[in-house]
């Protein structure tokens, strides 16, 4: 698809399809000129016959194609004409093929099983040419509805694939006819560089089957493809290419065999005391749970039951946080062992190519500004230009955000060079700009200072540029908006809009200043209808996954958030050591980065960086099946989103460490041959990488000897009924290695990516359910990884040195409390869905740590009511005189003192192999109770009310405006929400306490002060945890809103009411003490 082919717009269900001209279009492109004689596929003259009339390959037809390119067709091809679809008949001089016993008008006896010389240097140049899909097929006429205008362009296979097939195994023709298999060339061959005056024998090649080897590399050579090898087997040798007298060349094809990243396990001396002090924390904590619970407070009795059925819903919590970080691990990539296995200077890089997802919503809460730094960050990536594709998607069917990818796409053509030219980091220009550091660092190039202050001057304007379309969009005019070229926005009702698909980049057109081509850039925005469900971030991610398939096709998918742009150019590169890799690739659903952020206040006043959860959750989660999927930074194995199985080994299938050591390993039996039998029958297709996962010979006819065929065979009306009715799509789903789908008609790539991002196409279909990102949660990024967890897959943690992704956080406190709120109700949801790890999943390969995980991420919201009801514990104590624990014995108070020494050692040790600062953890504390006591406490009664009543809240899109009143402006700002009244009114009932508290100790005399001691202890904790709260509601100004004081005051009040008696700080009479009167006052 060529990037000037303009917008293209239309509605499947309606059977619309419009193409809006490009500004700089003159009219309907029309095909080149092309000589009637010559061969549409390979353009040379189509040759005459052995009577000197032209050559005509169809019949039917009459489609020009010259004679090596007719017989390739029928040996290695469809065996049908490109255009008509018709089977073609041998010819005189042609040999016989499968398929032709029937055809008895052909006496050729001479020919009969032998290729003409001509015949094999024709199917040579097939080979070694890529597909234009304009040269192969004709372009179709698009119905059109409003201007009439036709669609032209192409999308053009990358320079190391080639499309051999023109209709997939469930695309137009005959079902049953007998397709090519997807070769891929994306893997290098291992090669060992020999000296022909040596013997042979020693390089181990000396031997008939080494000669048999090199005949078949140089007829390789000569079609010019690459396949795909296995691993290198010593003594076998290989593939020779060129010669050579030392040992260097043969020391280079041993390193492609060197895996290209390590596990690197925490020291034991770090690691063993912190899983003994865990043990041991365990059993001081059944220890100190078994006497709370035996010796209760009879004067006090309602507040020890609540103290002790919280202590025992905290130490239940804290069994499932801990017990998933038992053990942690580290891992390291090797990017020049990548580099040598596939991507060597000088040839051909055999890296896979990725496609690129970017989403964003409403650009007025996501300035176009940060989408278009994300943007150029991808698109100046460190990665073969022709492998990587960039897909944005507009939810909001903007514009605004339409034509500021327009911008960026022009500007791109400036940076990208800049970038790749002088190695910038990072590669988003308001960040590299931004950097207060010395620039000139490493910087030999004498023109880089100059270049860098234009570049600096071209970036300003287009800052101006993109400011002055979002002044524009402030004012929507009362006609909607219209395109340059007079055309109403299709997007101007964003409830009610066809689909929409921009090729801005692409390798037809795009290429930057110094004539180089840039990855593709595509604009998508999803059709959308009254009526129908649109299931939010999910649905469009799961739009852009069939989009993408049909148009690219990548192997592997990358997601980031418009706000999060590649700090690390070599991003990709640090995913593909791992997805890549023979030992990870088959068995890898996707690789997680961690998240970090930009513009945070220095001391992270509101723990937006989430240190201890990147850093220790997910290190943890790393040594068991994987961490969890956060949303963002993540690059996914495709096949892994269209539901299929990994493939296992026995030894991923071991218990984990836990229950290995308690359990022993697994026997083998019945049960594990059981597994074998079914791996390798599910390895049939997938052990080789060219093949398609499932053969619809084999689906139609069935295997023999398979008991439970009918479970792993799929007829077409259920691959349908699991991926939708578009044969495109279902085509590419097969191609394990990606690539584009067998059809390259333009007209057809447009009219089924419109088809595919329809908003009635999921309809009767698993997407959501068990294919793509999974429905039914706000957070759909725990579901969709739970999912595939599930199945059997792993995931892995990749933390290069230098951050892969960063991002904006929302640092002001009533936005930060707004997002932990989405994520606490997306908890809420699956909690009470049948996704629920609680009991979904036992039928899989799910392990019990990672199920444990799960389980923690989905329940720690409901912590919430206990907490809040433990913060308010000690102010309840203070003004009631009473205490939750009784008088305790020496013995007694050892486990209390051991139960606080564990937690803190813990705290410690856990710091120590994670590298992560007491500061980092100490916050993070903090807002686990800043959270506890307002967010998660509302999402507990607003998910209940979602799934029992019904009632739906509406997803708020996090703000990411940029801080131009200063450093951390936006942290100082407050604005009003419900979610601080709780926090609010805990603070005020501890202050009333700790008055009430001391009030009654200066009432009583000495002997109360000791006592007093311990309840204020309790009082405290809660204000230093909540003290960063209390800092957000003073602002800069100290300054509260007298809704929160008049709100949090009244409830205070209530709930000190309630406990309060007529005297309730002293239990003395007057006549006892004549100094004391009633009330308490001297």
């Amino acid at each position: 698809m060529e990037a000037s082919a303009g917008l293209v717009a239309g509605s499947y269900r309606r059977n619309e399809l419009v193409r809006i001209r490009h500004e700089s279009d003159g009219g309907s492109k029309a095909l080149k000129n092309m000589d009637p004689h010559s061969c549409e596929i390979c353009g040379d003259n189509a040759g005459l016959t052995e009577t000197g009339d032209l050559f005509v390959a169809c019949n039917e037809c009459a489609f020009p194609v010259c004679r090596p390119c007719y017989e390739y067709e029928r040996k290695d091809g469809t065996q049908c004409c490109p255009r008509c679809k018709t089977r073609y008949r041998r010819l005189k001089g042609s040999p016989r093929v499968e398929g032709d016993e029937d055809e008895d008008d052909v006496d050729d006896i001479e020919n009969e099983f032998s290729y003409t010389q001509g015949a094999n240097k024709g199917r040579r140049q097939r080979h070694g040419e890529e597909f234009s899909s304009s040269s192969r097929h004709e372009s179709q006429p698009i119905p059109l509805l409003t201007h009439g205008h036709t669609v032209s362009g192409e999308i053009r296979t990358p320079d190391t694939q080639s499309v051999r097939t023109t209709s997939g195994p469930l695309g137009p023709g005959d079902r049953n006819a007998i397709s090519s298999p997807y070769i891929d060339p994306r893997q290098p061959v291992p090669v060992r560089i020999v000296d022909p005056s040596k013997d042979l024998n020693s390089y181990g090649l000396g031997n008939v089957d080494w000669k048999e080897r090199v005949e078949g590399w140089k007829l390789k050579q000569d079609k010019n493809m690459v396949q795909m090898t296995g691993k290198y087997h010593e003594g076998k040798g290989g593939e020779i290419e060129g010669t050579g007298s030392n040992g260097e060349e043969l020391q280079m094809a041993d390193d492609t065999r060197l895996p290209m990243s390590r596990i690197v396990p925490i020291p034991p001396s770090h690691l063993t005391p912190y899983r003994v002090v865990i043990i041991l924390r365990l059993i001081i904590l059944g220890f100190f749970l078994q006497y709370r619970t035996t010796h209760p407070v009879k004067d006090a009795y309602p507040l020890w039951l609540t103290s002790v059925i919280c202590e025992i819903w905290f130490a239940f919590s804290w069994l499932l946080d801990q017990f998933p970080k038992w053990y942690p691990i580290n891992r390291e990539t090797f990017l020049d062992r990548l580099a040598i296995r596939y991507d060597r200077d000088g040839e051909p890089s055999q890296l896979t190519p990725v496609d690129v997802f970017v989403s964003t919503v409403d650009p007025l809460k996501e300035p176009p500004l940060v989408t278009a730094n994300t943007v150029l960050s991808i698109l100046a990536v460190d990665y073969p230009v022709d492998k990587v594709a960039c897909y944005v998607s507009d939810d909001g069917a903007a514009m605004l955000t339409f034509e500021s990818l327009s911008e960026t796409a022009e500007f791109a053509k400036k940076w990208v060079p800049f970038c790749k030219k002088f190695s910038i980091e990072p590669r988003a220009p308001e960040f590299y700009f931004a950097q207060k550091i010395d620039y000139l660092k490493d910087k030999i190039q004498p023109s880089f200072v100059k270049e860098r202050r234009a570049m600096k001057r071209e970036y300003e304007e287009f800052k101006v540029r993109i400011n002055a379309l979002v002044a524009k969009a402030q004012k929507i005019p009362e006609e909607g908006w219209t395109m340059q070229d007079g055309t109403p926005w299709p997007g101007n009702n964003t409830r009610d809009h066809p689909g929409m698909i921009q090729v801005f980049l692409g390798h037809s057109g795009g290429l930057d200043t110094d004539g180089n081509e840039l990855p593709r850039l595509i604009y998508v925005s999803r059709e959308k209808r009254p009526g129908f469900q649109h299931h939010k971030k999910a649905g469009a991610m799961n739009a852009l996954i069939r989009v993408s398939a049909v148009l690219t096709n990548g192997a592997y998918l990358l997601n980031v958030d418009c706000d999060h742009y590649f700090n690390n150019s070599k991003a990709i590169k640090e995913a593909m050591c791992f997805l890549m890799d023979p030992a990870y690739g088959k068995k890898c659903c996707y690789v997680q980065f961690p998240q970090r952020f930009d513009g945070i206040d220095l001391h992270d006043r509101y723990a937006n960086r989430n240190i201890v959860f990147f850093d220790i959750n997910l290190k943890g989660l790393d040594g068991i099946q994987g961490p969890v999927y956060v949303g963002t930074g993540c690059c996914f194995n495709r096949q892994a989103l269209y539901g299929y199985d990994p493939v296992l080994t026995e030894e991923d299938l071991e218990p984990n460490i836990i229950v290995k050591s308690c359990c022993g390993s697994r026997k083998k039996g019945k049960k594990s041959k059981k597994y074998n039998y079914d791996q390798q029958r599910r390895g049939i297709n997938r052990s080789d990488s060219n093949a398609p996962l499932f053969n619809m010979d084999d689906i139609e006819e069935g295997f023999e000897g398979y008991d439970d065929e009918r479970s792993i065979l799929m007829s077409q009306k259920s691959v349908e009924k699991r991926f939708g009715q578009s044969p495109v799509f279902i085509a590419a789903t097969f191609m394990e290695q990606g690539g584009i789908p067998p059809t390259t008609n333009p007209a057809t790539l447009l009219k089924e990516a419109i088809h595919v991002i329809s908003c009635g196409y999921e309809d009767k279909t698993e997407w959501g359910k068990e294919i793509g990102w999974i429905y039914g949660s706000v957070t759909e990024d725990i579901l969709t990884g739970f999912k595939m967890h599930a199945r059997g897959w792993m995931s892995i943690y990749c933390n290069p040195p230098r951050p892969a992704f960063k991002g904006s956080a929302p640092i002001n406190l009533s936005d930060r409390l707004n997002q932990v709120l989405r994520w606490a109700l997306g908890s809420i949801e699956i909690l009470l869905s049948r996704h629920c790890p609680i009991w979904y999943g036992y039928t899989g390969r799910l392990r019990l740590l990672e199920r444990l995980a799960y389980i923690n991420t989905i329940v720690y919201p409901i912590t919430a009511l206990p907490l809040i009801a433990y913060c308010i514990l000690p102010a309840f104590c203070l003004i009631t005189d009473k205490f939750i624990i009784p008088e305790i014995s020496n013995y007694a108070s050892i486990w209390f003192i051991l139960l606080f020494i564990s937690i803190a050692v813990t705290g410690v040790l856990e710091l120590r192999w994670s590298g992560v600062s007491i500061e980092d953890w100490w916050r993070n504390e903090q807002f686990w109770v800043i959270g506890g006591t307002s967010a998660h406490l509302f999402a507990v009664f607003q998910g209940l009310l979602k799934v029992l009543a019904g009632i739906d809240t509406n997803f708020t899109v996090t703000s990411k405006a940029s801080d131009e009143d200063g450093d951390f402006a936006e942290l100082y700002i407050f604005k009003w929400t419900a979610l601080l009244i709780p926090p609010t009114t805990v603070l005020v009932v501890n202050l009333i306490g700790i008055v009430a508290g001391v009030s009654y100790a200066v009432n009583s005399g000495y002997q109360s002060w000791g006592p007093l001691f311990g309840k204020l202890f309790f009082a405290l904790w809660v204000i230093a945890h909540l003290y960063p709260f209390l800092k957000g509601l003073m602002g800069r100004q100290n300054r509260t809103p007298t809704i929160v004081i008049v709100w949090s005051v009244l409830l205070a009040s209530i709930f000190s009411l309630l406990w309060v008696r007529i005297n309730p700080f002293v239990s003395v009479t007057p006549d006892a003490n004549p100094n004391v009167i009633p009330g308490g006052v001297l």
